[in-house]
């Protein structure tokens, strides 16, 4: 410490110490301003990234809950849709149902009638036979009783008091 001492010479520190002070004033005229300016557009630019970030983390957030809007919104309409569907299944359904009972029903009383004109068709024509197979045997039965003159005379006159009577 001692030669330092020994070798200080004033004029050297001040000549130092002046190149000091033009070195600092040098760096912060043309250093220390652009070092800074770079520093705070840097401080900037993270900022602007972490409100930018933080924006869409917003924006994310927003999407999502309208994604799950969409969502409800397509589930509800898809069921909608599906209740529509099944109520005009159903309705359709029932439109068979009673378009069969009613083509049942008019096939069914079509048929009725069918069977109650053949019935009368049928009935007629027994009856027919019946009168023609009447007709027949009492006439075979009246040639045989009525083969004398009497007989038919009396038969005769048994009918014409009937008739007069009546």
């Amino acid at each position: 410490m001692e030669t330092l001492l020994n070798d200080f010479s004033p004029g050297l520190f001040f000549m130092q110490l002046i190149i000091l002070v033009i070195l600092i004033v040098l760096l912060g005229k043309f250093a220390w301003k652009p070092i800074l300016a770079s520093l705070e557009e840097r401080e900037t630019g993270i900022e602007d990234a972490l409100k930018s970030a933080e924006n869409a983390r917003k924006e994310m957030q927003n999407l999502t809950a309208d994604n799950e809007r969409l969502a409800k919104e397509a589930r509800a309409e898809r069921e909608a849709m599906m209740k529509e569907a099944r109520e005009i299944r159903d309705n359709m359904i029932a439109e068979a149902k009673e378009d069969a009972k009613e083509v049942t029903a008019n096939l069914i009383e079509k048929a009725q009638a069918s069977i109650a004109q053949e019935k009368q068709a049928a009935l007629a024509e027994i009856k027919k036979n019946v009168a023609d197979l009447s007709i027949g045997i009492a006439e075979s039965v009246i040639k045989k009783e009525l083969s004398n003159k009497k007989d038919q005379l009396d038969l005769v006159e048994g009918i014409l008091k009937d008739v007069t009577l009546n």
